[in-house]
């Protein structure tokens, strides 16, 4: 099936990477459900896309209600889906004295359960279609943060889900995939981008020395969901601009 005949649901749609990413997926011909808990930004993000590619559906995909009303509505609208990419998450960084049950509870549910139930919910339609899902990782899920405990173990969850889950779907046809950015120039990580002093820290470890646009997480996004990555299946990728090259040295949170 060509890409022009392809539906796919975004997680965390209205900024950020999934917005660069249901952009790019609509300009290669993906008609897109945009999800989030926010209708403005959702819209701002579709009014960019090219005309009858994009359906919004707001909802908090770590409640399993709004979950099966997002899969409904894009079966509904669209009759198929194709591709999930679960980018929905949070970041709260803070020493774990200061961390309440509510704080690691919610990151844990918008960043890992969330993962679980859309995976779950989509896998009919995917296995339809012999689709494919891509996660949104992170490098703070292969190494450490400061004071990123909790986003850290999330991250490292979202990774290990994606291997565990290639085991058991690749012999169902459906790929799992996941990408691992670094620092990105998003909403999410406004206050590490807006700081000078941070940034210039920053700089010195990443080897690019600079943070990931959203649009350069993207395009890997849309390969791991291509024809072209048919035999990809359990990778997580970095997108850290070298980063992960240094051997063991402590990460840099991404996404």
């Amino acid at each position: 099936m060509s890409e022009q005949q392809k539906v796919a649901i975004v997680t965390g749609a209205g900024s950020g990477i999934g917005a660069a990413t249901a952009l790019l997926l609509s300009q290669r011909g993906y008609r897109v459900v945009l999800n989030g808990r926010t209708e403005n930004k959702l819209e701002h993000t579709a009014s960019q896309m090219a005309s009858g590619t994009a359906s919004v559906k707001t909802g908090d995909v770590s409640k399993e209600n709004d979950v099966a009303a997002l899969i409904e509505h894009t079966i509904t609208q669209f009759g198929q889906l194709d591709l999930l990419v679960n980018n929905a998450a949070i970041a709260a960084f803070e020493p774990i004295d200061g961390f309440s049950v509510e704080d690691w509870d919610q990151q844990m549910n918008i960043n890992v359960r969330s993962v679980f139930l859309m995976t779950k919910a989509a896998l009919p339609y995917l296995r339809e279609s012999k689709g494919s899902i891509v996660n949104i990782s992170s490098v703070s899920g292969i190494g450490g943060d400061w004071n990123g405990f909790c986003y850290n173990a999330s991250k490292g969850a979202v990774s290990n889900f994606t291997r565990a889950m290639a085991l058991d779907l690749g012999p169902q046809g459906v790929r799992i995939n996941a990408v691992a950015p670094s620092l990105t120039d998003t909403d999410m990580a406004a206050d590490v981008i807006n700081n000078p002093d941070v940034m210039a820290a920053f700089k010195q470890r990443l080897p690019m020395g600079r943070a990931a646009r959203p649009s350069e997480v993207a395009s890997v996004i849309a390969f791991l969901a291509s024809d072209d990555a048919r035999f990809v299946n359990g990778a997580i990728i970095p997108v850290d601009g070298g980063l992960s090259a240094s051997n063991g040295q402590p990460n840099l949170a991404g996404g």
